[in-house]
């Protein structure tokens, strides 16, 4: 297919007006802008999205910004003057979904609140992210990732034993209101075909998280005591872990029985996975003394590569531990088009995180760079509202658009 003829995706023509900021709403929103929909950024004047202010820079962007608002369009608007706020209810009325991740009752108090707007468009989606949700004992309190993750229990289990509690090194916290939100959404675009209405989404990135504990809160709930940290290992299989090799580390992970064998044979020692001391993932379990540092006394023989070679041979789950560099740069990411390129404004050539959803048989059309602030502001209240340069020069005036 040609560019000219390659496929927007399943969201075409669906309009998001993305009120969101910083990590959380704006990932929701980019995930349906992968997906074909239009994604009307709004932002504040002067700093925008806080996180174009986040070093380092390119072009005179951040990194930060541009690593979750690739393809939307910019709109400054102040929302705090009455102007601004008209000019965003005249939008929410043309709108499908709109999205805003502010502290619950900001909305409501800028006149901007869901009964309002979908009083004027019944079939507006209202997805509101929030750290905490709409109801609660601490449904006003500040949040972000390392809070959520702290109050969740998700960073009392990462880490290693006896050591202080350690946050995951991605913002799974934020990243849960981004997956869970966009999720939502596309249940409610279902649900509107049905019945020709939109409805009020409550994402909060506490629940989200915490719904990630998935069988370690299910442990907890059985037996009652906390989970541990365990480093890389996994509390019920055993070989799951980093194994220490003559240049690196090695990834194996048995998470079935019938890998057991094929390991050891691996490992040159077939005599060990015909042992019925560790013939089932419970009967290793018990022996994760005797079996663990065994393995690792064997892999540290050999090479990083030497190991992939031969554990791919007998068919064991394993790899090498990349730096996000190595990641980016390997063959399987160039192959699933999870990275790609860009021309932007400003920072001329970019390369971008390509989209995680694919589909088959049909070529999306290519990947558009991040916004510069305002930079499709007057376009846009020019074709959807009718603004004619006499109105927006007097917004422009009054700093109620940038």
């Amino acid at each position: 297919m040609t560019e000219q003829a390659a496929w927007p995706g399943p969201l075409a023509g669906l309009r998001v007006l993305d009120l969101t900021r910083v990590l959380a709403g704006p990932l929701a929103t980019q995930f349906l802008g992968d997906l074909g929909a239009e994604i009307l950024k709004v932002e504040p004047p002067g700093t925008g999205d806080e996180t174009r202010s986040f070093a380092p820079f390119v072009g005179g962007e951040s990194h930060y910004f541009v690593g979750l608002n690739r393809g939307k369009q910019s709109l400054v608007l102040d929302l705090r003057q009455e102007e601004g706020a008209a000019l965003l209810r005249r939008l929410a009325a043309r709108a499908d979904v709109l999205v805003e991740n502010f502290r619950p009752g900001v909305m409501e108090r800028l006149g901007l609140g869901a009964a309002g707007l979908m009083e004027a468009n019944p079939r507006l989606i209202y997805c509101a992210i929030s750290g905490f949700g709409q109801t609660g004992p601490l449904r006003d309190k500040p949040s972000f990732d390392i809070v959520t993750q702290a109050l969740t229990g998700v960073l009392s289990v990462n880490g290693t034993e006896g050591a202080p509690p350690v946050k995951l090194g991605l913002p799974v916290g934020d990243m849960s209101g981004g997956i869970f939100g966009a999720i939502a959404i596309l249940a409610a675009l279902h649900e509107r075909n049905a019945t020709g209405r939109g409805r009020v989404i409550d994402i909060s990135l506490y629940d989200g998280t915490m719904s990630m504990l998935g069988y370690l809160a299910q442990l907890a709930m059985l037996n009652g005591r906390d989970p541990t940290p365990m480093g890389s290992r996994h509390p019920s299989v055993v070989p799951y872990d980093g194994f220490p090799a003559r240049d690196g580390t090695i990834i194996i992970a048995c998470l079935a029985d019938r890998f057991w064998p094929k390991l050891c044979a691996a490992l040159g020692c077939p005599e060990m996975g015909a042992d019925p001391r560790y013939a089932t993932m419970a009967l290793r379990r018990e022996h994760r003394a005797e079996i663990e540092p065994r393995i690792a006394a064997i892999t540290a023989t050999r090479s990083v590569a030497e190991w992939e070679e031969r554990l791919a041979a007998h068919d064991v789950p394993h790899a090498p531990v990349l730096g996000v560099t190595g990641a980016l740069n390997h063959p399987h990411a160039a192959a699933r088009g999870m990275v790609e390129e860009v021309e932007h404004p400003t920072a001329g050539l970019l390369r971008l995180l390509g989209r995680p959803i694919k589909f088959p048989g049909a070529q999306q059309a290519p990947l558009q760079p991040p916004p510069v602030l305002g930079q499709h502001g007057e376009v846009v209240l020019r074709d959807e509202l009718g603004l004619d340069e006499a109105e927006l020069a007097a917004l422009r005036a009054k700093g109620v658009v940038g």
